[in-house]
C-alpha cells in the first residue's frame, strides 16, 4: 500500500509533508508542512472518519 492509499491514524507520525483529507469524505483537511516530529491530529468533532489520507504531497524544494 502506498502513501496515497494508506489511512494514517490520529497520533501517528506524518510520513510525508502535504495536504491530507479525512476519510469521512466531507472534505476535512490537514496540512503538514514540517514532517519531523509532527503527528496527525484527531479527526474533527462529530466526524465519522477514522484517519487521514494523503491528498496532495508537498513539492520538494530544489537547490539552484
Amino acid at each position: 500500500m502506498d502513501e496515497n492509499t494508506r489511512v494514517h491514524l490520529p497520533g501517528k507520525k506524518v510520513p510525508v509533508s502535504g495536504i491530507y483529507e479525512c476519510t469521512c469524505g466531507q472534505g476535512h483537511r490537514f496540512v503538514s508542512t514540517d514532517v519531523e516530529g509532527h503527528t496527525f491530529p484527531s479527526v474533527p468533532k462529530d466526524c465519522s472518519g477514522i484517519g487521514w489520507n494523503l491528498l496532495i504531497p508537498a513539492q520538494a524544494e530544489r537547490s539552484p
